[in-house]
């Protein structure tokens, strides 16, 4: 994984609440035993219509969010079945950072797990974030050392991230890293008892 220190990414706006895991990658794409090559399928049934042709009133088709790597969202975002494949899909699509109010337990966990920032703002700063991101080509900067999001016109916001998490995200680590870390550790202990 990619340690996230900053991140200065382009903003996509989902102003939906309860976007299931179902709705990030549907069920039908779940067959695939590597994690890569989801992003194809992200938000598929929004994204293409019957004839798997691009829906031109889907946002997330149009040209000004080529390159997206921010994603802002409502309530509950990741709710629904627990299927890693969510995260996977939003990574390999370019997602590196998910802003919303609130999330599902297990996805936010996956996320974290899989090398994806999610950071929980209040409603009123998710406002003003899809706000902008509608509006205009939108840039936010994400300082996961000193736990900040700000833009250049002049928002800034805090927020809260377990220190686990941090360790993982600004390392790079999944857990399996962290227990390679231990390693020397684990050779002592293994060679003593």
């Amino acid at each position: 994984m990619e340690p996230i220190k900053t991140h200065n990414g382009l903003v996509y706006p989902l102003p939906k609440r309860n976007v299931d895991t179902d709705q990030i990658i549907p069920k039908q794409f779940l067959k695939r035993i590597e994690r890569a090559g989801f992003g194809q399928f992200l938000f598929y049934n929004w994204r293409f219509d019957e004839n798997d042709k691009p829906r031109a009133d889907f946002t997330l088709n149009q040209p000004k969010y080529e390159g997206v790597s921010v994603l802002i969202s409502g309530d509950n975002f990741g709710c629904g079945s627990s299927r890693e494949h969510a995260p996977w899909a939003l990574l390999d699509y370019g997602f590196k950072v998910i802003i919303a109010p609130s999330f599902a337990d297990i996805f936010y966990n996956n996320t974290t797990k899989n090398g994806i920032l999610s950071i929980k703002l209040s409603e009123e700063q998710i406002d003003y974030l899809l706000n902008q991101a509608e509006k205009n080509s939108y840039t936010l900067t994400i300082d996961l050392e000193n736990q900040k999001v700000y833009d250049k016109l002049g928002f800034e916001a805090a927020f809260d991230i377990p220190a686990y998490n941090k360790h993982m995200l600004l390392n790079g680590l999944d857990e399996i890293g962290i227990t390679l870390s231990y390693a020397d550790r684990i050779t002592q202990f293994e060679q003593t008892h």
